[in-house]
């Protein structure tokens, strides 16, 4: 990605995991989604110093950042919407959102014609831990489309919920504001580009 504004987190933070789901097929579309060109990952220069300290502080605390997506180029949100407009399209339905309606994505907030990912400084992330390597268990997976992924979601357990909130206010305390929908999902408050919607594909360099 050509931009001055923009670094690939592998080249600032030092033990984070990438797991870049829209690059392969383990995505609610079930392919890759166009566009994805590599599996690094890149965000804004703010957003990516940001992250760097709550890396720092998360290590501290015996667990690492897995990152799942950052910036996300207009081409692919575009490609989520052409994907969730096409009622025969139903392949992961019973992995990513089993209880919903495909039509019905767009007016519960999971699917929309414009993403704060493609302003540059939004993530969608979980933790590890430093010394198993292994996911802390959030009680719900990433990208999964219902209540579950909720930050008010109760029917969880108390570790689960403890494990979210720990999530939630370093975050938050680095900057970062929560998405009511989804507990893995953060936005830098003080965005540089808070009214840009880039398009620039990410490319291997």
């Amino acid at each position: 990605m050509q931009s001055d504004g923009f670094v690939y987190l592998d080249e600032v933070l030092q033990d984070a995991q990438y797991d870049a789901r829209y690059a392969d097929s383990n995505n609610f579309t079930g392919r890759p989604v166009e566009g994805y060109l590599t599996q690094r990952l890149v965000m804004t220069k703010e957003a990516a110093n940001a992250l760097k300290n709550i890396e720092s502080h998360f290590n501290e605390l015996g667990y690492g950042i897995k990152i799942f997506d950052t910036y996300r180029h207009q081409i692919a949100v575009d490609n989520f919407k052409k994907w969730a407009l096409d009622p025969s399209d139903t392949l992961t339905k019973s992995i990513f959102y089993p209880s919903l309606d495909k039509q019905h994505l767009f007016q519960l907030g999971y699917i929309s014609s414009k993403s704060g990912h493609t302003r540059g400084s939004t993530i969608d992330m979980t933790l590890y831990h430093l010394d198993t390597g292994e996911e802390v268990d959030m009680g719900g997976p990433y990208d999964f489309f219902g209540d579950l992924s909720h930050h008010n979601y109760k029917h969880i357990s108390l570790t689960q919920k403890r494990n979210r909130a720990l999530l939630k206010t370093i975050m938050s305390q680095y900057g970062f504001r929560s998405y009511a929908k989804e507990w893995w999902h953060y936005t830098l408050r003080n965005e540089p580009y808070p009214n840009t919607y880039f398009n620039h594909i990410v490319r291997q360099e």
